[in-house]
């Protein structure tokens, strides 16, 4: 399912932005190995601090697994600042009812292949069809996408062929870029709907995206110590009677270190409840 984080509600999804930039880290900066801005994990670049159109993709669990940045072209923008070799001398793009579409990727270690709802091609539909909808909403009418052979095939396969291109293909670095050039009409969107089988409105509410992604961050609560109520082993009853008793630090670290020696005769659970505190065990907490 598909969000869009843009100026205005992106205050509400630092968290998804957060993770998002992760993804493009993993992605552009690891698998692909883009020669891009990573830090702490993170690829951000200096488009991102414009207030640019995130579209973003998130599976049943609430994880992050694709995205895309949309980004006007009457101002900064990557063709015409970064790429602009592209264009054979020719001057960038400047239109209101054309945007940019770059840093599109997906979770390829979360998705797996074929058609289905977990697929890299579904969820590059997904995308595709959130970008093209939002962007004519807003009455945009054409998109200019920066993007590689390899991506150039997969839109071409996907019923998703570029109409036309800018200038000529560019070695950039590791890559080659290419300008691309794709109209946002209701066409090209039901074509990328028949190849997907995506029937359903693929847009989540800002409400229905924060209760997806707060899945995603649910982590599981530990077991209590004794959290069975099995009676206690005469062994563990010891370990309780000597942690009781210490006085001293050092005193509970020869505890555990005992705890430690022995521990092929505990299962693991009783294992790190008495390296946890055995004092909860006498207690049955």
């Amino acid at each position: 399912m598909i969000i869009v984080i843009d100026g205005m509600n992106q205050h509400k999804f630092k968290d998804i932005l957060d993770e998002m930039y992760q993804l493009r880290a993993r992605v552009f900066g690891d698998r692909l190995g883009w020669d891009v801005n990573i830090q702490d994990g993170r690829e951000i670049d200096r488009f991102d601090t414009l207030n640019p159109a995130h579209v973003v993709s998130l599976n049943d669990e609430g994880n992050v697994v694709g995205c895309m940045r949309l980004l006007q072209t009457t101002g900064p923008h990557m063709l015409a600042d970064v790429f602009n070799a592209i264009l054979d001398g020719e001057p960038p793009v400047r239109s209101a009812q054309i945007w940019e579409a770059t840093r599109f990727c997906v979770d390829t270690k979360k998705l797996g292949r074929g058609r289905g709802e977990n697929s890299v091609s579904y969820v590059t539909s997904e995308v595709m069809i959130g970008s093209f909808e939002y962007a004519k909403t807003a009455g945009v009418l054409d998109s200019i996408a920066v993007i590689d052979p390899v991506m150039n095939r997969v839109l071409q396969r996907s019923g998703n062929a570029p109409y036309d291109y800018l200038g000529t293909a560019k070695p950039m670095g590791k890559v080659v870029a290419m300008a691309a050039l794709m109209d946002c009409s209701d066409e090209r969107i039901s074509g990328i709907r028949d190849y997907a089988g995506i029937a359903h409105d693929v847009f989540l509410t800002d409400e229905q995206a924060l209760q997806l992604f707060a899945k995603s961050n649910v982590k599981p609560q530990p077991k209590p110590a004794n959290f069975d109520h099995k009676p206690l082993s005469q062994m563990e009853k010891y370990f309780v009677e000597q942690m009781s008793a210490a006085t001293t630090q050092e005193e509970v670290n020869a505890v555990l270190r005992l705890i430690e020696e022995l521990s092929d005769k505990f299962t693991p659970e009783q294992k790190i409840a008495l390296m946890r505190s055995p004092r909860a065990l006498a207690h049955g907490a």
